[in-house]
């Protein structure tokens, strides 16, 4: 019930563990992708 609300005593440790999960799945998403970027301009052909 919203009564029962009380601002700053809501557990968020989920959802901090979530988004560091993302953001650490980002990030090597990224260094992935450059790295086949990388990959394919060395080994390209003409």
């Amino acid at each position: 019930m919203a009564s029962d609300y009380k601002p700053g005593h809501m557990d968020i440790s989920q959802h901090k563990k979530t988004y560091h999960g993302f953001l650490v799945g980002s990030k090597w998403t990224f260094i992935l992708c450059v790295g086949i970027m990388v990959f394919l301009a060395v080994f390209r052909t003409n």
